[in-house]
């Protein structure tokens, strides 16, 4: 598998969880690798999202006033080159269903989780990150050029090509 070089410092994560013990130990097992935030309510996150570049969001799924996957539904839509992951203590179809469904996750895990397969799930979440925004870059630029470009570039392929 393709492993990035990480800066470390430069991968934003926030963790959202209602259960204050939950974040202390996630920002404890995590900060020597990312950039991490957290957040004890889907409010509180909605405005940490709104503030910095999230590449990386995990949320529990049970927590007062809305649940994990109506946050991520809320970020496929405004951040959709975020990764999401889903991090619970209580699992249910359902609740699967709709994380996969509405929320576009990446990864689910059950807690407790175990810290070197989350950081490297934050990892590939990352690059996942990346790869979305060079496509959307990509994509745009595509989209600027008229199509005498796109023909000269298609020449000077097949003339690399025949050497």
């Amino acid at each position: 598998m393709y492993n990035m070089i990480y800066e470390y410092n430069m991968i934003n994560v926030l963790y959202v969880d209602d259960e204050e013990n939950n974040l202390k130990s996630f920002k404890s097992t995590f900060r020597r690798f990312f950039h991490i935030y957290t957040a004890i309510s889907a409010k509180e996150a909605e405005v940490i999202l709104s503030e910095n570049e999230i590449h990386v969001l995990i949320t529990d799924q049970r927590m007062p006033v809305k649940l994990g996957t109506e946050l991520l539904a809320d970020s496929v839509k405004k951040y959709p080159e975020q990764a999401r992951i889903l991090l619970t203590a209580y699992a249910d179809i359902k609740c699967l269903e709709q994380a996969i469904n509405k929320g576009e996750v990446y990864r689910y895990f059950e807690k407790p989780w175990d810290a070197d397969v989350l950081k490297e799930a934050i990892e590939e979440g990352y690059d996942m990150f990346i790869l979305e925004r060079k496509r959307k870059i990509l994509k745009e630029t595509l989209k600027q050029m008229t199509l005498e470009e796109l023909q000269l570039l298609l020449q000077q392929k097949k003339r690399s090509d025949v050497k």
